[in-house]
């Protein structure tokens, strides 16, 4: 399948907790759901109407079958997964808190997609491809994994096609902060736009100060165009190479049932509007909103709106024509 979109990663099967503020330990009640950040982000993409594709290996197991499914019911690609009856798929669980971001386990060493087969990216049609979306966390899940990373990330450069870069920082995959800092800090300085967070700013340079971020980011690689600071619940700040920047505000939401998944559908919320020829303000209002109906829902990925839904929170919160 001919796709607008790519990205490659890894996918889970969530056991997510239907308690609310009971420890994996004790919770004994959970659902099942699809996974992982960049995964929620092909799903997001999709969601919005634009042909998406997902790159990964996972295993001849239930999970792998159910990973799969998920993915047809998305409509996303499946052309580019690897599956395996050598290695298992990954599953992790998570607990449902009434404040904050919920705590995670994971059951991923040795995965299908730790042993990716970096053969698989040869068999890419990148003839439609307008974007692909990088994460840092698929390069942390093993070397083999970083390799094909590193590979893929030579494939786009050669073709020149758009990419966005989100740190997605994970450092219980990583054999050490310092490797984590240094290697993720190296991969972002191929990628056109990079999506940090105020957090993961704080780590990986040094400040939580949105321009400062902003600038070490332009100022790591030449293909750096772009980087959009993520600031929570106030929205996003904006700086170019050519020194334009901006910030534009957040959405209020009733509630907040799971923050998880949010930076992911900001991601598929930018990628899609840039992907239609939306100016750079009128994709982060789009990311900022789809990030805002995310986190209304438990799941990872199931609160990403259709092009209808986003129209309508649009409209509801006063902004007109940019759906």
């Amino acid at each position: 399948m001919m796709s607008e979109f790519l990205t490659i990663g890894e996918p889970i099967a969530l056991f997510g907790s239907t308690e609310v503020d009971k420890s994996l330990k004790d919770a004994g009640n959970f659902q099942k759901f699809l996974a992982g950040a960049e995964v929620n982000v092909a799903v997001g993409v999709s969601r919005l109407g634009h042909s998406s594709e997902y790159i990964t290996s996972v295993g001849k197991d239930p999970f792998g079958e159910f990973i799969i499914d998920q993915l047809h019911e998305n409509k996303v690609g499946t052309d580019y997964i690897d599956q395996t009856e050598d290695y298992w798929t990954a599953f992790q669980l998570k607990d449902r808190v009434s404040q904050g971001d919920p705590s995670i386990f994971y059951f991923r060493k040795g995965s299908a997609a730790a042993h990716f087969d970096q053969q698989v990216l040869d068999k890419i049609d990148f003839s439609e491809v307008k974007m692909v979306h990088l994460s840092g966390i698929f390069p942390a899940i093993s070397d083999e994994a970083l390799a094909a990373f590193r590979y893929f990330v030579k494939l786009l450069e050669e073709k020149q096609i758009r990419t966005t870069f989100d740190p997605n920082l994970r450092p219980q995959l990583w054999a050490s902060q310092e490797k984590m800092v240094a290697t993720i800090n190296e991969l972002a300085s191929h990628a056109e736009i990079i999506l940090p967070g105020i957090n993961e700013g704080e780590i990986l340079m040094g400040s939580r100060e949105p321009e400062a971020i902003a600038d070490f980011y332009l100022a790591n690689g030449e293909a750096t165009q772009t980087v959009v600071v993520k600031l929570g619940t106030e929205g996003a700040y904006v700086k170019q190479k050519d020194g334009t920047s901006f910030t534009v505000p957040g959405f209020n939401v009733d509630e907040v049932v799971d923050t998880v998944g949010a930076g992911d559908g900001f991601a598929a919320g930018l990628i899609t509007a840039l992907i239609e020829g939306k100016s750079l303000k009128e994709a982060i209002i789009r990311a900022n909103a789809v990030g805002a109906l995310a986190v209304q829902s438990p799941g990872d990925n199931d609160g990403y709106p259709t092009p209808e839904e986003l129209a309508a929170f649009l409209k509801e919160n006063k902004v007109d024509d940019l759906a």
